[in-house]
């Protein structure tokens, strides 16, 4: 299969301590197999400097079946989804850590975020997240969490 990464510039080599602490799955190299979707993540992070990159992987999906790396899959959003969002998206001192090499699932737009917070504030429980997420439209993401990972995506040409 092929993933794509949406950037405002080109590189090489992925430097994972260059990776955001706080997003859906945790520190890690976030791709989608929705091009589309990675252009518009290009447009909107070149927004605020360079220009609009789609770097595109192939990647050997039985990968994610085998025993070889730990993965974690989520296949729509529920109760374990949502809270393993909100740890990874909380700002804690030491910050949330997981054992998983690779994490897959829907992303948490800002309508989850705002949905997270209401959570954190005990406005909502997470059944209640799970239940209003269940027919939302929301787009794959797939976040490799370890150099190890990282050596599962070969750069290809779009």
């Amino acid at each position: 299969m092929i993933l794509y990464h949406g950037t405002n510039i080109d590189f090489d080599a992925i430097d994972l301590s260059k990776c955001s602490l706080h997003k859906d799955f945790g520190q890690g190299f976030y791709l989608t197999d929705i091009k589309n979707q990675a252009e518009r993540m290009a447009m909107r992070r070149s927004r605020r400097s360079g220009h609009p990159v789609v770097q595109a992987y192939y990647f050997d999906e039985k990968i994610l079946t085998n025993s070889v790396f730990k993965v974690l899959r989520f296949e729509k959003p529920n109760e374990n989804w949502a809270q393993f969002i909100f740890l990874n998206r909380e700002q804690r001192n030491p910050p949330f850590s997981h054992p998983y090499d690779i994490v897959y699932g829907p992303v948490a737009d800002d309508g989850v975020a705002y949905t997270l917070e209401l959570y954190k504030e005990g406005k909502l429980t997470l059944s209640e997240i799970a239940k209003e997420l269940e027919f939302k439209q929301l787009n794959n993401q797939y976040c490799f969490c370890t150099t190890h990972a990282l050596e599962s995506l070969k750069r290809t040409s779009i």
